[in-house]
């Protein structure tokens, strides 16, 4: 079995990487990347992917059995250019999506948001709904969408407004909705790893609640 991920050096991404290694229901890894990256294992395939090159990515996807979809920006990164902004959380998992489709990849899986909603009024949230709502009209067999909450582990660059996010979720934790609780990074990589190996189609959404179920291997 061939697991593709996109995302790599993220949060989750990370966690996930480090997941799939590990794990012998894997024979190989291969990442996408957009630069040379230092990690190595038996299992690791790197691939040095221009994103923006509609060929490159449909060749790099090519055998895969289930691709991992962990990419995502930020207002700061794309210094708050919202064309920019769904370059990267529209068009590259969109694209991910329909190329597994005409490659035969049977499995997608995704990383969303908390309140991702199409309608919504809210840039963020809005953007996440369209591409829940694209990825799954490419019409893959197996697509499950994640929407985590604000995500706690060690990222590898700082998010001001994450941790002001983060401690006040925690202050007022006893009045947050589950959905809305902080979760660990490391319990969606492990939800994801195991959602890939379930053999049901269709597409399914799994909040908070849901994630730390199955990564705890209740579900």
């Amino acid at each position: 079995m061939t697991a593709t991920l996109i995302g790599a050096t993220g949060l989750i991404g990370n966690y996930l990487l480090e997941e799939l290694l590990k794990d012998p229901f894997f024979d190989t890894v291969r990442i996408l990347i957009r630069r040379p990256m230092d990690k190595t294992d038996p299992k690791l395939e790197k691939k040095i992917v221009d994103f923006n090159d509609s060929d490159s990515l449909l060749a790099a996807i090519n055998n895969s059995d289930v691709v991992f979809c962990t990419i995502g920006t930020t207002q700061k990164k794309v210094k708050g250019d919202k064309d920019a902004y769904y370059k990267i959380d529209f068009d590259i998992p969109v694209n991910l999506s329909r190329f597994c489709k005409m490659t035969g990849c049977e499995k997608f899986i995704l990383v969303s948001s908390v309140g991702a909603n199409s309608k919504s009024n809210n840039f963020y949230l809005k953007l996440k709904g369209e591409t829940e709502e694209a990825v799954i009209a490419s019409g893959i067999k197996a697509i499950h969408i994640m929407r985590p909450s604000v995500l706690l582990g060690e990222r590898n660059e700082s998010r001001l407004g994450e941790k002001i996010g983060k401690a006040v979720l925690s202050a007022f934790s006893f009045l947050t909705p589950s959905k809305y609780k902080p979760i660990q990074g490391k319990d969606v990589a492990k939800a994801m790893l195991s959602v890939s190996k379930k053999s049901e189609e269709g597409y399914f959404v799994h909040e908070n609640a849901e994630i730390k179920k199955i990564s705890s291997g209740d579900s």
